[in-house]
């Protein structure tokens, strides 16, 4: 029976996501639980995506990629693929009608891992569209469930809040991303060189950042809002955190939040909600 196979498709895509990522996991936890599958599904598409620029180094990642594309165009036209997690990804797309536009610039982002490890003003703007932006607003589909002037009016914070957790995300991972994997997302920056000044330009826009996602956060229908503000304080606290460190141990060290320190803001991010103080 088919149920079967979607029924494991959505597994394989919801056991992905909790492997790669805790912080995400909470956060969906604390969604209306109908909005739990179609999100898993949307972040295990673009962990799959990312794993494949990001860490099968000794394969043929170009040819694997463009392999993945080539499937992703056929689960997205035909709505099957023996690939469980374009399965589980092509029925949220078509279920919730999200973008084909979106999906394409996300992989366009994705792409640019492979070709391109230095980044000018205009190719980081374009790669923060792709690999955070559109992700916030596909999931911002799945929220939002068809009204198209909701999704519209939340659009511009759904893309600030995708933009900051990607920012802090390359500040979290500098030594992964520069020391051996080459590359310079931050435009401007040479991180032979990297100073205070520098470091405090990048958090100043990351916390202009949030700033408007939060405004945002605090119109989402209520059956997201608690899990989007539980990622948003945890990575908000993560940035935090970072901007108390010096660049030399952001260079050397990847910054955590522990997990006891995980489970008091998850407290606090609770509590804040049930009293309406966001």
């Amino acid at each position: 029976m088919k149920s079967i196979y979607d029924s494991l498709s959505a597994t394989v895509s919801k056991k992905i996501t909790r492997a790669y990522s805790t912080s995400f996991s909470l956060g969906i936890y604390f969604l209306n639980r109908k909005l739990h599958e179609p999100i898993y599904n949307i972040y295990g598409f673009v962990r799959l995506a990312d794993e494949i620029v990001d860490s099968f180094h000794g394969y043929k990642q170009a040819e694997l990629f463009e392999q993945f594309k080539q499937d992703l165009d056929y689960a997205l036209r035909e709505k099957i693929s023996l690939n469980p997690v374009l399965q589980s990804f092509q029925e949220t797309v078509h279920r919730y009608n999200i973008d084909r536009e979106l999906i394409d610039t996300f992989m366009r982002s994705m792409e640019m891992d492979l070709l391109k490890t230095v980044h000018n003003e205009q190719s980081y703007q374009e790669y923060i569209l792709g690999s955070a932006e559109v992700v916030g607003l596909m999931c911002l589909r799945v929220f939002t469930n068809g009204d198209d002037i909701e999704y519209n009016n939340l659009k511009p914070a759904a893309m600030k809040l995708g933009a900051a957790f990607q920012k802090v995300n390359f500040l979290r991972d500098l030594k992964q991303d520069y020391a051996h994997l080459g590359r310079t997302y931050f435009p401007g920056v040479d991180f032979n060189k990297f100073d205070l000044q520098q470091k405090k330009n990048i958090e100043a826009e990351i916390e202009s950042d949030f700033d408007a996602a939060l405004k945002g956060i605090k119109m989402l229908p209520r059956g997201a809002r608690l899990g989007v503000f539980i990622a948003y304080v945890y990575y908000r606290s993560l940035n935090n955190k970072i901007k108390s460190h010096s660049p030399e141990n952001i260079m050397n060290s990847r910054i955590r939040i522990p997990n006891m320190q995980k489970a008091g803001l998850l407290l606090q991010s609770v509590v804040r909600f049930n009293l309406n103080i966001l």
